[in-house]
């Protein structure tokens, strides 16, 4: 079992930046794959960006390229994903997820790959 615990959602303005983590605990951090993930109201889930455990692979959705961040610390086991110039339109609930991925350099971009999700933290950006 893998545990995740998110923090850093909050209201923000349009253009500001936030920095999301997830803490992870229980099985070996660094054999997982990692992912954020979003969902707005009346919407899918769908993927923002992941990460492969070694970090030497990462994967953006298009709508993020050039604005967000993800990374992760092994020995904290924790992932963050900083956002910068956020836009009303990222408003949305994120969810950290873990993926039993032992390859270091693959990522997981769909939901179904995913084998923990944290609870979700609310980001709502205003106009």
């Amino acid at each position: 079992q893998v545990q995740l615990v998110e923090s850093g959602g909050r209201l923000v303005h349009s253009g500001g930046s936030l920095r999301l983590s997830c803490a992870a605990s229980g099985r070996t951090f660094s054999s997982y794959a990692m992912g954020w993930f979003r969902q707005a109201p009346g919407k899918e889930r769908d993927i923002v960006a992941a990460i492969s455990w070694s970090a030497s692979t990462t994967y953006y959705a298009d709508s993020v390229k050039g604005r967000f961040t993800i990374s992760r610390d092994n020995a904290k086991d924790t992932v963050y994903l900083q956002m910068n110039s956020l836009k009303p339109e990222d408003t949305a609930v994120y969810y950290c997820a873990a993926a039993r991925i032992p390859q270091g350099v693959i990522v997981a971009t769909v939901p179904r790959e995913y084998d923990y999700w944290g609870q979700g933290t609310q980001v709502t950006v205003s106009s």
